[in-house]
């Protein structure tokens, strides 16, 4: 099928062979030895052979071909035995990957931003995408630890990197994924853990200016909501006076199956401030809260002056320490799984995340205190 032949005055070999379209055709290999030259030669046969009948080649010649360098793939691309490849820089794959996801939420969009001007400003933006390898990724993690993110950060960071080249991949772009291998789990960090009692509680209630901030607070640490996406969201059409209680609207988690929404009880430390609300909100008025609706509301900077208000230090986390601390205390009154039900994440999440030990742990330990652990009958519809 192919036949290898060798220049007499240079010692130069080429194979040849006849293509699909019936036209004669050579690959020259240059000062190849005979046995690389038949090592080749066997190849080639198998990819023609491949295009003659239109099925792909089989896994052992594709690891042979994704092992080549670019000039002999553009000789087996010239002769029409592989496709050509694509040249594909660093920036316009991103950009490109970037603009087809119209999926993703703003907060997304926005990681993905932090993470291509990190790839862009180290490699640049011509560099060619196929051209990045492993150890090239090494020095690209090494640069943002330079840059004193925290280590979840860059771990965050390297996750999304990881999830661009996984797509270039499933474009048929590259072959192999750099960033294999790379951590990119998040991982706990103990010491930004705090929790808020209920005299610290009380403080923060007292500091804040209005009935609006003391909802905020009260469905932050007695609701556990995420904050502002959960907060934000709630609607009087939400809450259900009469069965005590309360549906909460998930963006985090609207993407998994069922996890768009979930019913939570109206917790006797949080019904005095829904009413408070209730009371005070004008006829028609849709969400509960009303202020701080515009996307680029800065509700931390505000809530810090409020804690610094209270003559409390603020705590590493602002608003997921506040839902932290009211998991952990769910957990001493209800089983775990219907915590999370009404929480809204899984036991797995609220172990390694959420839950915490407190002062009260060790004192009951001790036995110089007491954990409320009665509860009533639950009936979960």
């Amino acid at each position: 099928m192919a036949s290898i032949s060798r220049s007499s005055s240079d010692n130069r070999r080429s194979i040849q062979f006849v293509c699909a379209d019936g036209k004669r055709r050579t690959i020259r290999l240059g000062h190849a030895s005979q046995r690389m030259a038949e090592f080749t030669k066997i190849r080639i046969e198998s990819l023609l052979s491949s295009a003659l009948l239109g099925c792909s080649p089989d896994p052992e010649i594709s690891r042979w071909v994704a092992s080549l360098g670019d000039v002999m793939l553009g000789k087996l691309a010239a002769v029409g035995l592989i496709p050509k490849r694509q040249v594909v820089t660093l920036k316009n794959f991103i950009e490109g990957y970037m603009h087809s996801r119209i999926d993703v939420k703003p907060g997304t969009r926005m990681s993905y931003v932090h993470v291509r001007n990190n790839l862009i400003e180290y490699f640049g933006e011509n560099k060619i995408l196929r051209d990045i390898t492993a150890g090239d990724v090494d020095g690209w993690r090494l640069r943002l630890i330079s840059m004193s993110l925290a280590d979840n950060t860059v771990r965050r960071r390297c996750g999304v990197a990881k999830q661009f080249f996984r797509a270039a991949i499933r474009k048929d772009i590259i072959e192999k994924n750099p960033f294999e291998g790379v951590k990119v789990a998040v991982q706990p960090n103990r010491a930004r853990m705090y929790f808020i009692t209920t005299q610290e509680s009380e403080k923060v209630l007292e500091a804040c200016p209005d009935q609006q901030w003391r909802l905020i607070f009260a469905l932050c640490r007695y609701g556990g909501l995420r904050c502002p996406s959960e907060v934000l969201g709630i609607r009087w059409a939400d809450i259900d006076w009469a069965r005590s209680r309360m549906v909460v609207h998930s963006p985090k988690t609207e993407h998994h199956q069922g996890k768009d929404m979930r019913i939570m009880p109206i917790y006797p430390e949080l019904l005095p401030h829904l009413q408070e609300a209730f009371d005070h909100a004008a006829a028609g008025t849709e969400y509960l809260i009303t202020r701080y609706r515009k996307k680029n509301s800065n509700l931390r900077t505000s809530f810090e002056r409020i804690i610094c208000k209270a003559q409390l230090k603020p705590w590493p986390k602002l608003f997921q320490n506040l839902r932290s601390s009211r998991e952990t205390e769910l957990t001493q009154k209800f089983p775990l799984h219907v915590v999370c039900a009404w929480m809204g994440n899984s036991q797995l999440v609220a172990a390694k995340h959420y839950l915490q030990v407190t002062d009260g742990h060790f004192k009951f330990a001790a036995g110089k205190n007491t954990l409320d652990k009665t509860q009533e009958p639950v009936t979960v519809e």
